[in-house]
C-alpha cells in the first residue's frame, strides 16, 4: 500500500481525529510520530469503528532535516498534514524552536520533493497573527512566540519552494483525550480548586471540537481556493470565559466562582499562590478573531459546527469519565444528566434498562464496572446524589430515584446503604421493579466499624490515600477505590459520605421491618467474610473468600448471582 497522505504527529490530539477522518473517507494514511505506538492508535481507532485498512504506521523525527524517512518512502503522498507541535509551557527558546520552527520548515522542504504533491497543510495556532513581525519570547514565552516564528517561517519557505500551502489556526480544541489547556481550568472546577476565575468578566478563550476541525483539515486539499490561505478556526459562539465556567459548572452540578482576578494583578501573584505558568496568561485575552475565510470554506464544503453548549457538555462529561487523564476512558454512553433536579452521573442505558447498579459507600458507580460487562441485556449505573460524581442532591432520595427508574422495570441491585433507598422504593412502588438485589445489606450485618462513624470522620475520610483506604475497606487498591480517594478529597463530598453513612445505621430497623413486608422478589448477596447477623426468609447466596465489597473482588460470582 503506497499512502496518499501523511500525518506528522499523528499520536496526538489533533493528529488522531486527523487520521481516523481521512480513513473514513477512504484515504490511505501513514500516520507518522517520533514513537509511535501503534497499539494505543489502532485501539483509539478501533473503539470509533474507524476502518484499519488504509493506515501505515510510520516512525518519523521532524527535527531532523529528512524527518528520519528513507529517500524512497512515501513517494506517492499527495497531501501532507503537519499536526505535530510541542505544546508546553515553561520551554527553553531554544526547545520550543526545535520542533515548532526549524521541524515545521523540514516537513514543508520534505514536502517539496513529493513528486504529486497537492498540498501541506501546516497546524498553528489561534494566537498566531500571521503579521510576520518577529515574536517578543520573553512577553510571549517560548511556546507561543515559537508558534508565531514558525508561521513567518513556513509561509516564507513555501513562497521558495512554489510549494502550496494552507494554514489553520485552530483555537483550544476540545474533544475526547483532550486534557491539557482550558481542561485543566475545568478539572480545578470540579475538584473545588478554582475560587476564583482568572482575568476579567470578557475574557474569550474560544474553542472548537477535535471532530469537526479534522474534518475542516481534511477537506483543505480538496479546494484549489484554499492554497496560500490562513484560516482561523474556531467557535465565534463560545462564551466568554464566566458564561463558559458557568455552563460546566451547572452541567457537572458544581459551584461556579463568583468573583474574577485581573490579568495584571495575577502576573504580578507568585506562581505558588496562583497555580499556573505565568506563560498562560497571555491566553486570558478579550480578542476577537476573523473567521470569515473559515466560515466560508466550511459553507462550500458543507460542514457544520456542532452546538456550543452540546460540545462543551460532552467534553466536560469526557473529562470526568476519564478521571481528567488519569484513566482510561470507559465505553459510554456515559454523561451527566438531570434526575429530579441533581446533576446525575450515569454510565450505561437509562431508557430501558435490565439491570440498574446502586453503588455504596464511599463508592460510586464505577464500582460495579467489572459486574456490568458480565451481565446480559443494558444495564444502567448511577453515581447517588451527592456522592461519587453527582452533584448535591436537589430534592428527596425517593423522587431521584423515581425520576431516574421511570418508564422500566429493572432488576435493582444496590449494595450496602445503597439498599436504603433501593428497599423504600421497592416497598412504595413494587410494579415498578422486577426484582430486588441486595448486595452485603449493611443492616442486616453486624455495625460498621468505619472510621467514618468517629468524631473526625469527615477530616479523616478526606485525607485518606486510595491505599489506606483500600486497607480499610479490605480490597486491594484499584481503579474503584483510587476514585473513591479522589472523590472524598473534593469539598463536602466526605462529610456527605459520613451523613449517608450515619443515616443508613439509624435506619436498620426500618429495614428489618420493610424487608418483611416487601411484596417484589428480593435475593440477597453477601460474603462468607461479611455474614448475615439476623435470620431472613429471602433467598441468600453467599461468594466463599468476599468481604463487604464482593462486586470489587469477585464480580463473576457477584454477577453470575444476579443475573
Amino acid at each position: 500500500m503506497q499512502p496518499d497522505s501523511v500525518v506528522f504527529g499523528a499520536s496526538g490530539l489533533i493528529g488522531r481525529f486527523l487520521v481516523a477522518e481521512l480513513l473514513r473517507r477512504g484515504r490511505t494514511v501513514a500516520a507518522a510520530a517520533r514513537q509511535p505506538d501503534g497499539g494505543a492508535l489502532t485501539s483509539w481507532l478501533t473503539s470509533r469503528d474507524v476502518p484499519l485498512d488504509g493506515l501505515a504506521l510510520v516512525r518519523a523525527d521532524i527535527a531532523r532535516p529528512d524527518l528520519g524517512l528513507p529517500p524512497g518512502d512515501l513517494t506517492a503522498v499527495r497531501d501532507v498534514y503537519n499536526c505535530a507541535g510541542r505544546y508546553a509551557f515553561g520551554l527553553t527558546a531554544e526547545e520550543a524552536r526545535a520542533t515548532n520552527v526549524t521541524g515545521a520548515v523540514h516537513v514543508l522542504d520534505w514536502a517539496a520533493t513529493r513528486p504529486g504533491l497537492r498540498r501541506v497543510v501546516h497546524v498553528s495556532g489561534y494566537r498566531v497573527s500571521g503579521a510576520g513581525e518577529p515574536p517578543d519570547y520573553r512577553r510571549l514565552g517560548a511556546y507561543e512566540a515559537s508558534k508565531v516564528e514558525a508561521d513567518a517561517a513556513v509561509r516564507a519557505r513555501a513562497r521558495e519552494r512554489d510549494v502550496p500551502l494552507s494554514i489553520a489556526n485552530p483555537a483550544s480544541v476540545i474533544g475526547p483525550g483532550q486534557f491539557v489547556g482550558l481542561a485543566s481550568m475545568v478539572s480545578d472546577l470540579w475538584h473545588g480548586r478554582l475560587p476564583a476565575l482568572p482575568g476579567g468578566r470578557e475574557v474569550f478563550v474560544p474553542v472548537v471540537d477535535a471532530a469537526y476541525l479534522a474534518a475542516f483539515l481534511a477537506e483543505l486539499p480538496e479546494d484549489d481556493r484554499g492554497r496560500g490561505e490562513a484560516y482561523w478556526i474556531l467557535d465565534d459562539r463560545t462564551p466568554v470565559l464566566p458564561e463558559l465556567i458557568g455552563l460546566l459548572a451547572a452541567h457537572m452540578g458544581v459551584r461556579a466562582p463568583r468573583h474574577a482576578v485581573p490579568v495584571g494583578l495575577l502576573r504580578l501573584l507568585p506562581r505558588a499562590l496562583t497555580g499556573a505558568d505565568p506563560e498562560t496568561f497571555s491566553f486570558l485575552s478579550t480578542d476577537r478573531y476573523d473567521t470569515a475565510s473559515a466560515r466560508t470554506f466550511a459553507e462550500r464544503a458543507g460542514l457544520r459546527m456542532p452546538p456550543t453548549g452540546a460540545a462543551l457538555r460532552a467534553w466536560a462529561d469526557d473529562l470526568v469519565a476519564a478521571r481528567f487523564g488519569a484513566a482510561g476512558t470507559p465505553r459510554g454512553p456515559y454523561g451527566y444528566q438531570q434526575v429530579a433536579g441533581t446533576a446525575t452521573w450515569i454510565s450505561g442505558e437509562r431508557e430501558r434498562p435490565g439491570h440498574v447498579l446502586l453503588h455504596g459507600l464511599p463508592l460510586d458507580s464505577g464500582s460495579w464496572r467489572e459486574v456490568a460487562d458480565r451481565l446480559d441485556g443494558p444495564v444502567l449505573a448511577a453515581d447517588l446524589p451527592g456522592l461519587g460524581r453527582s452533584g448535591p442532591a436537589r430534592g428527596p432520595a425517593a423522587e431521584w430515584l423515581a425520576e431516574l427508574l421511570a418508564g422500566a422495570r429493572p432488576v435493582l441491585v444496590a449494595h450496602s446503604a445503597a439498599c436504603v433507598p433501593a428497599l423504600r422504593y421497592a416497598a412504595a412502588h413494587p410494579e415498578r421493579i422486577s426484582r430486588l438485589v441486595l448486595v452485603a445489606p449493611a443492616f442486616l450485618q453486624a455495625p460498621s466499624s468505619w472510621p467514618a462513624r468517629t468524631p473526625l470522620a469527615a477530616l479523616l475520610l478526606r485525607r485518606m490515600s486510595a491505599a489506606r483506604l483500600a486497607a480499610v475497606l479490605g480490597v486491594p487498591e484499584g481503579p474503584a477505590v483510587t476514585a473513591a480517594a479522589a472523590g472524598l478529597a473534593r469539598p463536602g463530598q466526605a462529610r456527605r459520605v459520613v451523613v449517608a453513612l450515619r443515616a443508613a445505621h439509624a435506619a436498620r430497623d426500618e429495614l428489618r421491618r420493610l424487608l418483611d413486608r416487601v411484596r417484589v422478589p428480593v435475593e440477597i448477596v453477601t460474603g462468607s467474610a461479611d455474614p448475615l447477623t439476623v435470620a431472613v426468609d429471602r433467598p441468600v447466596t453467599t461468594i466463599a473468600g468476599a468481604g463487604h465489597y464482593p462486586q470489587l473482588t469477585h464480580p463473576g460470582e457477584v454477577a453470575a448471582a444476579i443475573g
